[in-house]
């Protein structure tokens, strides 16, 4: 089974010659928690870590979860979370949708949960805002990937945590009510994808 067709579209423009070398170098460690996962025939959790756990968690875990899909690594479990609980920006979910994923919003409120799809016969992927130790996220052996310097900096130490690995991006938030939004968050949501798409090329089965 493949992903759906506007997203493995999107996948095969990815474009990783557009990554520095010094970027690879912090993608490295999560490149090498995944193998040796890997290598150990074990469960790979990753937990996207970002202050509100608005947009890039958000982003990295649905790219993430559909990468791993793509690249056929089995057993793999993307989750995200915040230093705080916000919501799941809309802006994101548009980005994803304008994508190709399938949502659906499970339930309304301040804190909305939406149903993320990425191919016919997977789980969905449960997007909201949560905590980072909240009861959806696993409690231990997973690695914790800060996707935001906020969230590097006020969190050293990340419970139960086996790797922590900064990875960050600029937020898109910025643009939030200028006419380049759409644009903007794109860009990201692209840049997130084309750099977990390197990661998980890298991975010998």
């Amino acid at each position: 089974m493949k992903v759906f067709q506007k997203i493995d579209h999107i996948i095969s423009t990815l474009n990783v010659e557009t990554i520095s070398e010094e970027r690879k170098e912090t993608l490295q460690p999560l490149i090498d928690f995944v193998q040796t996962k890997v290598n150990d025939n074990k469960e790979i959790r990753i937990n996207f870590i970002c202050t509100h756990n608005s947009r890039r968690s958000h982003l990295s875990q649905v790219w993430a979860q559909t990468l791993a899909f793509h690249f056929n690594i089995k057993n793999v479990f993307c989750y995200s979370g915040g230093t705080e609980a916000t919501a799941l920006f809309p802006m994101a979910a548009k980005t994803l949708k304008n994508s190709g994923f399938q949502i659906k919003t499970m339930s309304e409120g301040n804190n909305p949960i939406y149903s993320i799809k990425y191919a016919d016969n997977e789980h969905p992927i449960m997007g909201f805002s949560k905590k980072l130790d909240d009861d959806f996220n696993p409690k231990s052996e997973f690695a914790a990937i800060m996707t935001c310097d906020s969230a590097n900096e006020a969190c050293p130490f990340v419970v139960g945590a086996e790797k922590r690995i900064p990875i960050t991006f600029e937020d898109p938030k910025a643009f939030d009510g200028t006419p380049q939004q759409a644009e903007k968050y794109n860009e990201r949501s692209l840049q997130i994808a084309t750099e977990l798409f390197y990661v998980f090329s890298k991975i010998n089965l």
